[in-house]
């Protein structure tokens, strides 16, 4: 993306349309928060400069990813396959967050792994399903993805990892339970989404009138940038 084609995507941005509202503002509240967190990268030490790193990473990997789904979108093409890219980047980001945070209280590897490879199937179950892969039902695909899903809800929320948050206490913990309201709720924007954008046992959502890019990218702004505050918030109060 050059300076030259952002400033037209500034200028060309008709935001009297749900869609492209969205993304523009999708767009320019990403790379707001990606200069935001790394320009407060000196401010920390090793024990939360990594977290906020990765913070960084996930909100700009999206707006990059989001200036051309925009781009797409308003030509009249078609944005799945690069949202999907965009998801399979950041998702397993945001599951290393947790990881990140729970280290300190003995968080391993395997859990990171077992979180990695939940939201990788969550996220092709869910690709097959919008595509259509094999001709297979979008609820079919939609229940695997679903599955995967409340794994990871599981986990964070009851599991080895909850455990571990619990035991650390102080900040840990509060960003912990933080992080996991984003999953428990923050997430299920995504499900209403892909029910939105599909066929199959979700017939009776046609008559929201609500476009599935918008119900995304509103899902994005809130769990991206809001998972990157929850660890910057729990950055400053260890200091």
């Amino acid at each position: 993306m050059t300076l030259t084609n952002f400033i037209s995507f500034i200028g060309n941005a008709d935001l009297s349309d749900p869609v492209n509202f969205t993304f523009f503002l999708g767009t320019m509240a990403m790379t707001a928060a990606s200069a935001f967190f790394f320009l407060s990268l000196p401010q920390f030490d090793s024990k939360w400069r990594t977290s906020i790193l990765v913070s960084g990473l996930i909100t700009f990997i999206a707006a990059v990813h989001y200036y051309y789904m925009r781009e797409a979108a308003t030509s009249g093409g078609v944005t799945t396959e690069i949202r999907y890219i965009d998801w399979i980047l950041t998702v397993p980001l945001m599951c290393v967050e947790f990881y990140l945070i729970l280290k300190v209280a003995g968080a391993t590897t395997k859990h990171l792994s077992v979180l990695i490879w939940a939201s990788l199937g969550m996220l092709v179950f869910g690709y097959f399903g919008e595509t259509g892969f094999m001709g297979g039902s979008a609820a079919l695909w939609g229940l695997l993805s679903g599955i995967c899903y409340f794994y990871i809800a599981y986990l964070v929320y009851f599991g080895q990892l909850a455990k571990l948050a619990a035991a650390a206490g102080g900040s840990v913990e509060k960003a912990h339970k933080t992080l996991t309201l984003f999953v428990l709720i923050g997430w299920a924007i995504y499900p209403l989404g892909y029910m939105i954008g599909t066929d199959g046992w979700y017939d009776f959502v046609d008559a929201i009138n609500v476009n599935m890019d918008v119900v995304y990218n509103i899902g994005d702004a809130i769990n991206k940038i809001g998972f990157g505050l929850v660890v910057y918030a729990a950055a400053v109060s260890s200091k």
